[in-house]
C-alpha cells in the first residue's frame, strides 16, 4: 500500500485562478493588428517605383516611332539622320556624280557622315590588268561656291577631301548656318575604266542623345 508521503508526491501544482482582467488583456492582443511599414521605407518604394517609370518613358520618348514620341523629340532638339545617298550607282570616266543637299538657318552640330566603296566596272574586250590598275575614287563635300570653282577644273576649298581610295568613310562638321553643299564622287581622272560605287552618307544630327539610344528603335 501506499505510503502518505507517496501520496503527496502524486499530487500536481496548484493552479492559480484566472482572472476577468487577464482574459480581457488576451483577448484585446488577439485583436491587435499588425504593426505599418515605417514610413521612411514606404517612402524609399515610391521614389525607386518613380524613378523605373521615368527611366522607361524616357527611353520610350527618345527611341519610339509612335507620332507623339517623335513630336517630343523634334522639341527636345533630336533630329533624325537624313539620308544623302544610300544606293549603288556607276560613273563613267572622265565624268562624276554629285548629290546636293541643304540647311536650314540655325543649323548648328550637323555632320556628314558614312562609308563608301568603289570599283571597276571591268571590259571584257579591253586589256583587265590596266582597267583593274585604274580603280579607285574621289569623293568631296563641297559648298556651292567650291563646286562652281572645282567644275571649271581649278583646285578649291573643301569641307571633306577623300583623296583617291576604293574604301573610304565620309566624316566632316558642317559649318554652322544654312547653305547648300555637293556631295561628289568623282572619275575625272580615269580614262579608261567607269566605277561601280556603293555609298551610304547621311547628314547627322548632333544632339543630347547618346548615339546608343538613338540606335534602339520601339515600334509602338
Amino acid at each position: 500500500m501506499p505510503t502518505a508521503n507517496d501520496s503527496e508526491a502524486e499530487q500536481g501544482p496548484e493552479l492559480q485562478p484566472v482572472t476577468q482582467l487577464e482574459v480581457k488583456n488576451y483577448a484585446l492582443a488577439a485583436q491587435r493588428p499588425t504593426a505599418p511599414l515605417p514610413p521612411r521605407r514606404k517612402r524609399h518604394y515610391v521614389l525607386w517605383t518613380l524613378f523605373v517609370l521615368l527611366i522607361v518613358l524616357f527611353l520610350w520618348l527618345a527611341t519610339s516611332s509612335n507620332p507623339f514620341a517623335q513630336g517630343m523629340q523634334e522639341l527636345a532638339g533630336n533630329k533624325h539622320d537624313q539620308a544623302i545617298v544610300d544606293t549603288p550607282f556607276s560613273i563613267s570616266p572622265h565624268n562624276f556624280r554629285y548629290y546636293k543637299f541643304s540647311l536650314r538657318d540655325a543649323s548648328t552640330n550637323v555632320a556628314i557622315v558614312g562609308d563608301f566603296t568603289a570599283s571597276p566596272v571591268l571590259d571584257k574586250r579591253k586589256n583587265i590588268k590596266a582597267q583593274e590598275s585604274d580603280s579607285g575614287i574621289e569623293v568631296y563635300v563641297l559648298s556651292e561656291t567650291s563646286f562652281a570653282i572645282w567644275q571649271t577644273g581649278y583646285v578649291t576649298r573643301s569641307v571633306f577631301e577623300s583623296g583617291r581610295v576604293t574604301v573610304g568613310k565620309v566624316q566632316a562638321d558642317l559649318p554652322a548656318g544654312a547653305g547648300v553643299y555637293y556631295l561628289v564622287f568623282s572619275n575625272k581622272f580615269s580614262s579608261k575604266a567607269p566605277k561601280k560605287v556603293d555609298a551610304t552618307v547621311v547628314l547627322h544630327y548632333k544632339n543630347w542623345i547618346p548615339d546608343w539610344v538613338r540606335a534602339i528603335k520601339i515600334d509602338w
